[in-house]
C-alpha cells in the first residue's frame, strides 16, 4: 500500500527525538512491501543539519514551513492508501491535520500517529475544542509510541475507534556492537536534550550521582545544557549525532536513561535510547517505570534506579565483568523479540484489519 506519512523529521534527528522511531518503523515497513513518502517541514534548521542522505526505502519531500508549502505538501495524500499524521511535527500541527485529512482518498486509511502520547493527551484535556479531538472519531485508528493499557483507554474514551501502542524497538542494522573509543569512555553516559520536564530527572537520576562520585568521569550529550552548571567530573559533548551513538553507547561502563516526567508516569513508553543502548550490547542503567519488564528483565537485562542515590550505588557496585553480561544479555532480548520487524508487522497487521472492518461496514 502507498503510505503518505507527515513527521517531523526522517533527515535529521536534531531537536528531532522521533527520528530513530521513523527511521525504524519505516524501513521495516518498506521491507513489508509498503511505498512510503514522508513529508517533513523545513523548520527548526533540521536540514542543515541532516545525519542521514534520503534512504532507498522511501522517497522524502521536504516542503516550505509556510501556508502554501503546507497545502501543496498536503493535496499529496490524495494519491496514497494510508495517510498518517504524527503529533509533533513543528509547523502548524492542527492545520496540517486539518488539510492532511481534507484531502485524503474516500478509500485511504486515516491514521493519526502519536510519538508523545502523555503530551498529547494532556492538551487534549485541557482543550476541549482542540482540532484532534474534534477528528479523532473521524478516523480509522490512532497508533501511539507508547502508553500501554492507560494511553489506550484515554483515546478510547476521547472517541478514537481504535488505539494501538507500537513501541520503539532496535533496529539492527542501524545500532550494533562497535569498538570502543576513548573520546566516549566514562563510567556513565547519557544522551539527551535539554526539555523542561525532564530537567529535574536529570539532576537527580545524573548530575547527584556524578557530583556524589567525583572519582568517577560522566559524559553527557545532547543540546541545551550549560556547562558551566555541571559537575567537574562531567564532560559535555553537546549534540551527538546518530552516526556516533554505537561509540557513544559502546564505549562506558554503562549508559543511562533518563524518562521525561509524562512518559515516567504514564509507563510503558521506553525511549529510544533504551533499545539503541541496550541494542548495542551497553549496560543500561534507567530510571524505574512501570512496564520496563515487558522489555528487558530487570537485574539481568537492565538496572532500575528509582533515584539518584540508587544510580550511584549501582555504578559503585558494578564491574567491567558484571555490565558486559547485562549488556550481552540485553543485547539478546532485543534481537529475539523487540526489532523494528517486529513492531512493523503489529503496524502492518492493524492496516490490515482496519481495511477489513471498512470492507464489512461498506457492504
Amino acid at each position: 500500500m502507498k503510505i503518505a506519512f507527515y513527521g517531523s523529521s526522517l533527515l535529521s534527528s536534531y531537536w528531532n527525538g522521533a527520528a530513530t522511531y521513523y527511521r525504524g518503523l519505516l524501513k521495516a515497513l518498506s521491507r513489508l512491501g509498503h511505498d512510503i513518502t514522508f513529508y517533513e517541514p523545513d523548520a527548526f534548521d533540521r536540514q542543515a543539519h541532516r545525519d542521514i542522505s534520503p534512504p532507498d526505502w522511501a522517497r522524502v519531500v521536504v516542503y516550505p514551513a509556510t501556508p502554501e508549502g503546507l497545502e501543496t505538501a498536503a493535496r499529496q495524500a490524495a494519491a496514497a492508501d494510508i495517510v498518517v499524521k504524527a503529533s509533533g511535527v513543528g509547523y502548524a500541527d492542527d492545520l496540517l491535520l486539518e488539510r492532511v485529512m481534507a484531502h485524503a482518498a474516500p478509500h485511504a486509511l486515516r491514521v493519526f500517529w502519536d510519538v508523545d502520547a502523555p503530551a498529547t493527551l494532556a492538551a487534549l484535556r485541557a482543550a476541549p475544542d482542540d482540532p484532534l479531538r474534534r477528528c479523532l472519531p473521524d478516523l480509522d485508528m490512532v497508533l501511539t509510541y507508547g502508553g500501554g493499557d492507560a494511553v489506550v483507554a484515554a483515546y478510547r474514551g476521547l472517541g478514537a475507534r481504535w488505539c494501538v501502542p507500537i513501541y520503539n524497538a532496535l533496529d539492527p542494522d542501524t545500532h550494533f556492537a562497535v569498538a570502543p573509543q576513548d573520546r566516549f569512555a566514562a563510567a556513565l553516559s547519557f544522551l539527551g536534550n535539554r526539555l523542561p520536564d525532564r530537567e529535574a530527572r536529570v539532576a537527580e537520576f545524573f548530575l547527584k550521582p556524578a557530583a556524589s562520585l567525583p572519582d568517577l568521569e560522566f559524559l553527557l550529550g545532547g543540546s541545551g545544557w550549560d556547562p558551566q552548571q555541571l559537575p567537574a567530573n562531567v564532560t559535555h559533548l553537546g549534540h551527538v549525532g546518530t552516526g556516533d551513538h554505537n561509540l557513544f553507547n559502546c564505549s562506558p561502563m554503562a549508559v543511562l536513561n533518563i524518562s521525561r516526567d509524562s512518559m515516567a508516569a504514564t509507563g510503558f513508553s521506553p525511549a529510544t535510547r533504551v533499545f539503541e543502548a541496550a541494542g548495542v550490547g551497553a549496560c543500561l542503567i534507567t530510571d524505574h517505570w512501570e512496564g520496563i519488564d515487558a522489555f528487558l528483565a530487570p537485574g539481568s537485562e537492565v538496572l532500575v534506579a528509582r533515584d539518584g542515590r540508587d544510580v550511584a550505588e549501582i555504578l559503585v557496585g558494578l564491574t567491567p565483568e558484571r555490565a558486559r553480561a547485562i549488556g550481552a544479555a540485553a543485547q539478546a532480548r532485543l534481537l529475539t523479540d523487540h526489532t523494528y520487524d517486529h513492531r512493523a508487522r503489529e503496524a502492518h497487521a492493524c492496516f490490515l484489519r482496519a481495511a477489513q472492518s471498512r470492507k464489512v461496514a461498506a457492504e
